[in-house]
């Protein structure tokens, strides 16, 4: 058994006065996720959550590195998958630009619509984590 490690991001943007988490749809499913991939050579994980992020919306982000939120998974070809996600607020109206080949759609969603528009409950975990991180900074105001 081998382990895959990924790497992405929370991606939101303020919208209204509350966070609009912006969500991808896979090309080859009907999934819903956050952007992130797989680690390449020696990068580290933020390295990756930036270019995955990058390549999958055209968005150049800075990371919140204070937070991450990390699962793992077994893939079923016996695999190991271990995935950590940052946050990343970007500027409302910022204008997403998807990865035809593996992304079919993208989405701005409040946060109840992106629980329920998510696919895997470790990923609806993971956006339970974020939200209450980026509520409690923006508390700190």
């Amino acid at each position: 058994m081998s382990t895959e490690v990924a790497s992405g991001a929370v991606v939101y943007q303020q919208k209204d006065g509350h966070p609009a988490y912006l969500l991808l749809q896979s090309a080859t499913s009907d999934f819903w996720g956050f952007p992130k991939g797989h680690l390449e050579g020696n990068e580290t994980l933020a390295e990756t959550a930036q270019r995955e992020i990058r390549e999958e919306t055209q968005l150049d982000v800075q990371l919140d590195t204070n937070f991450k939120a990390y699962t793992e998974y077994a893939l079923p070809n016996g695999n190991l998958k271990q995935v950590t996600l940052f946050v990343s607020q970007v500027p409302t109206g910022v204008a997403v630009t998807r990865q035809k080949v593996e992304i079919s759609a993208v989405g701005w969603f409040d946060y109840a619509t992106a629980r329920k528009r998510l696919t895997y409950d470790n990923l609806k975990k993971m956006l339970d984590q974020a939200n209450d991180y980026i509520e409690a900074q923006d508390n700190k105001g």
